[in-house]
């Protein structure tokens, strides 16, 4: 099983232990751009076009609430791209 392969498993299994690096990568590949904060804030923002935007705080660990709203984007990606096939 590939790295990418097991950290999309963490995802799903709402892993405790994820990294805010970990979550960005997977929204960047997801198509999601990241808009860093203003003014000191610990807050980042990821947008893509014709999705909500997501803000997930740069603290570690990450809470779950926000590995949630990852797992619902890795979710709607995989039915997009069954959907296509």
């Amino acid at each position: 099983m590939s790295k990418w392969d097991k950290l999309i498993k963490r995802i799903l299994g709402l892993s405790n232990d994820l990294r805010f690096e970990e979550l960005r990568k997977v929204l960047e590949n997801c198509g999601y751009q990241m808009h860093a904060p203003r003014s000191g804030s610990s807050h980042y923002t990821f947008r893509k076009s014709g999705c909500q935007p997501i803000t997930i705080p740069k603290h570690e660990p990450i809470k779950k609430i926000y590995v949630e709203l990852v797992k619902h984007v890795v979710e709607s990606e995989a039915k997009n791209n069954e959907d296509a096939e």
